[in-house]
């Protein structure tokens, strides 16, 4: 089927029918303008009682008069600010209404056809349902090789060099009506400066999906297995030959079901054997304290890791705007003492007890903000570029997506000093389950197992010990070990599928 633009022949359907779309936002008379359809509405969130945690009146300053340039200045960043603030208040509100605790993925990873997503072209528009897709969106995301990389999918024409009014020369639906559900069938166009281009009726499709049908590929989601002491009848386990011969689907499925797996059977006289190892998942993260580790007792980097006392359950690096991903220990030798048990906990499982028992301080978690520093090392003070909640969300799902808990590293809490203490009401009962012994797993680490967390979500601890211990391991970023076990898990063509298409 072939057409030229504009039309008076009828539409194309998928299905074969002849029933037009709604035109109220389409000249028909002229395809090819610029006329663009109106913006869908916002989706409303439902009002819910809701008071500043920030304090209804924002802090003024003294500007004086010396210096009117500097005042104005002042002024216009107090502004901005203000404006942020509302902003960021207005994300709290929608984020509180939709709250789901830890794991409840509230998503599909296929949906029903209905007649919504029938793709359907008209006098040089084209039509997903009853909503029409842009020619410039159409031609911005052309997928031939000179637009787009094969390889890498990255896009290769200049997008603003585009007429914002550019229409088609001619057009023409391949493949044949009968094929089910349309699959197989693409759109093909000639626009008007003679550049061809193809679509697939997937792709076009694809630009209905809601944020939720593309976040489980998007964010490498899985059903979550919660635990507690339990688990230690029988931990997530792999073998250390199989993790550095390749095969890491195992490893990077513990570790985003449960949070944590063990590596066994890793020589323990050279480190370098679990760097080489963990280099297998990702590069590893650079900080303050170097790249990987390999450490005694001896307090070289000025923090209580680098001590033998005890310390309570906690998240690593909660003062880095980005926490690291994964952290692993390797207990490489422990001579003349005993002790240094290590100590798991599943903040989720915690989060989602606390989200049971007494919603009102989940919230307070949720909302409102806490800021971290690292300021033990000479010359160094890490702080992160706004505070962030104990328990965060994904903006888009609403579901738990990493914990930040770390006294120790704790700086201000973003509160009017009259109404910090609902947050440390709120703390105090996140941390009575944190140290619930039915919530705490032990384990004595030993040379050849190495330990792997998610630092998002499995906080950590240890027993005070004596003698000498040298241990070693290292960080990783999120995104580089999330992005390894997308593709384990999922494969590229699917992790492709949930990248945004408008």
């Amino acid at each position: 089927m072939q057409a030229t633009c504009p039309s008076n022949k009828p539409k194309y359907a998928e299905n074969g029918g002849r029933t037009k779309p709604p035109k109220k936002d389409v000249d028909t008379k002229d395809p090819t303008s610029a006329a663009t359809p109106k913006e869908p509405k916002a989706t409303k969130i439902s009002p819910v009682p809701y008071t500043s945690k920030l304090g209804s009146k924002a802090r003024s300053f003294h500007l004086g008069r010396a210096d009117p340039v500097r005042a104005t200045s002042m002024s216009n960043f107090l502004r901005t600010a203000q404006f942020e603030l509302a902003a960021l208040q207005a994300r709290r509100r929608g984020l509180q209404h939709r709250m789901r605790g830890p794991y409840n993925v509230r998503v599909s990873a296929t949906a029903p056809r209905t007649r919504r997503d029938t793709v359907t072209v008209d006098e040089g528009s084209v039509w997903v349902g009853d909503k029409r897709i842009p020619n410039v969106w159409l031609r911005d995301n052309c997928q031939c090789g000179g637009c787009m990389h094969g390889d890498t999918r990255q896009r290769l024409l200049d997008s603003f060099g585009i007429p914002p009014g550019i229409g088609m020369e001619r057009y023409e639906v391949e493949g044949e009506e009968g094929e089910e559900e349309g699959e197989g069938r693409r759109l093909k166009v000639v626009w008007e400066d003679g550049h061809e281009s193809f679509y697939p009726f997937s792709l076009l499709r694809q630009t209905l999906k809601t944020e939720a049908a593309k976040v489980v590929q998007r964010l490498g989601l899985v059903p979550l297995s919660l635990w507690d002491k339990g688990v230690a009848s029988e931990p997530p386990t792999v073998e250390y030959e199989g993790v550095v011969s390749g095969e890491l689907a195992g490893l990077l499925r513990n570790l985003r079901e449960y949070g944590f797996c063990y590596v066994d059977g890793t020589p323990f006289e050279d480190p370098q054997h679990t760097k080489m190892l963990l280099e297998k998942i990702a590069f590893i993260r650079e900080t303050h304290y170097g790249g990987f580790y390999d450490f005694t007792a001896d307090l070289a980097s000025k923090d209580t890791a680098y001590t033998n006392i005890a310390l309570e359950a906690h998240t690593d690096t909660t003062y880095f705007s980005d926490p690291a991903g994964l952290q692993a220990f390797h207990l490489l030798s422990h001579t003349d003492g005993e002790g240094g048990a290590s100590l798991l906990v599943d903040g989720f499982k915690v989060a989602e007890e606390l989200l049971e028992t007494d919603k009102q301080a989940y919230e307070i978690l949720a909302t409102v903000s806490v800021h971290g520093h690292a300021s033990g090392n000479d010359g160094i003070s890490i702080q992160p570029y706004r505070g962030f909640p104990v328990l965060e969300h994904d903006i888009a799902t609403g579901n738990l997506l990493r914990v930040r808990w770390n006294s120790s590293d704790r700086a201000s809490i973003e509160l009017p000093i009259d109404q910090v203490e609902k947050w440390y009401d709120a703390a105090r009962k996140f941390d009575a389950l944190l140290k619930k012994k039915e919530n705490e797993y032990w384990e004595q680490l030993k040379p050849g197992r190495v330990l792997i967390f998610d630092n998002w979500r499995v906080l950590h601890g240890r027993s005070s010990f004596t003698g000498k211990r040298r241990i070693c391991g290292a960080y990783i970023n999120r995104d580089d070990w999330i992005s390894k076990f997308k593709m384990a898990e999922f494969g590229q063509d699917k992790v492709l599928e949930g990248l945004p298409v408008n």
